[in-house]
């Protein structure tokens, strides 16, 4: 998720037993560029195995950028043909390579040539009704060499409005050999079992529950795996993971930047701790990192503690 899964993020989901952990999308043109940013976004040093994502159009600056990214410690290579963004798509990348499937082939197969590491295609159901070709684009990715596909339960035209169909996706389960992931709406454990029995699909890939909740992949998999009721963290694992995440934003990006960037971060992980509202309009409008740090802290202390402090 760009914006969102910093490494920062990804090391603490990983932490926690994540299986996988994707970096935020990262823009061919601009890492080929050696643009900070997105030299930042595709850094996976503590998330092992890294898997980094690439998005872009053009198939040789995309397998360029895939060729680097393995030669810097890249396990995994995923091609973003989901991301349904304006800016994106507008670029004839994300979804939009959904509206040319053929340009979409060359561009899988040419990043799969260029690289050893597997390569994998996250897509969504297609660009809108009338073009749910998620099946195709799939059969197409397998022939030219990826060896996973994930698939969001929603078409391009429906952004992120409405619930994912997660039985939509059985259809691309049928259509290839290669494992496929569910993807959309996956808030916990009940939803994981939901999503797998009605795609059929090989695994789970989870979002946006997991802002403010790094540890929740990890324990979804573990009820998956085996079959026992979701258990959360203790209280201290979560605090710790939370703080450590702030404080490699803040080292990362600087601190008074770091702290900007950290707010979607801080009010998440405040608000699933169960933090008061008080305390989470303070946490997002500090400017001072060690009080934002405090407040995050405090956040996760209980009830009696905070009244006391």
């Amino acid at each position: 998720m760009s914006g969102i899964t910093d490494l920062g993020m990804r090391r603490a989901a990983r932490r926690f037993g994540a299986t996988l952990a994707f970096s935020e999308m990262v823009a061919s043109d601009e890492f080929l560029a050696a643009d900070g940013e997105a030299r930042l976004r595709a850094e996976g040093e503590g998330a092992e195995p890294h898997a980094a994502q690439l998005v872009g159009s053009e198939p040789s600056a995309m397998a360029e950028a895939a060729r680097r990214l393995e030669g810097a410690g890249a396990r995994f290579i995923d091609i973003n043909m989901g991301c349904p963004s304006r800016r994106v798509s507008g670029r004839l990348a994300g979804c939009a390579l959904m509206r040319d499937l053929d340009q979409a082939e060359r561009l899988i197969a040419t990043v799969t040539a260029a690289v050893n590491a597997p390569v994998s295609v996250k897509m969504r159901l297609g660009w809108d009704e009338t073009e749910r070709n998620a099946p195709d684009l799939a059969r197409r990715a397998e022939a030219a060499g990826a060896t996973m596909i994930t698939v969001h339960g929603r078409t391009r035209a429906q952004m992120y409005n409405g619930q994912a169909d997660w039985a939509a996706v059985a259809e691309v389960v049928a259509a290839v050999k290669a494992p496929v992931v569910v993807n959309g709406d996956c808030r916990g454990l009940d939803d994981a079992r939901a999503m797998l029995a009605k795609s059929g699909a090989q695994a789970v890939m989870i979002g946006r529950a997991a802002v403010g909740a790094p540890w929740l992949v990890g324990a979804v998999a573990q009820a998956l795996k085996t079959g026992a009721p979701l258990a959360e963290p203790s209280v201290d694992a979560r605090r710790e993971a939370a703080l450590a995440h702030i404080d490699w934003l803040l080292a990362a990006l600087g601190r008074s930047a770091g702290l900007r960037h950290a707010r979607k971060h801080l009010a998440a992980y405040a608000e699933k701790a169960g933090a008061p509202a008080a305390l989470r309009r303070a946490l997002v409008t500090s400017e001072d990192a060690d009080e934002a740090l405090r407040l995050l802290a405090s956040a996760f202390a209980p009830q009696s503690d905070r009244e006391a402090a």
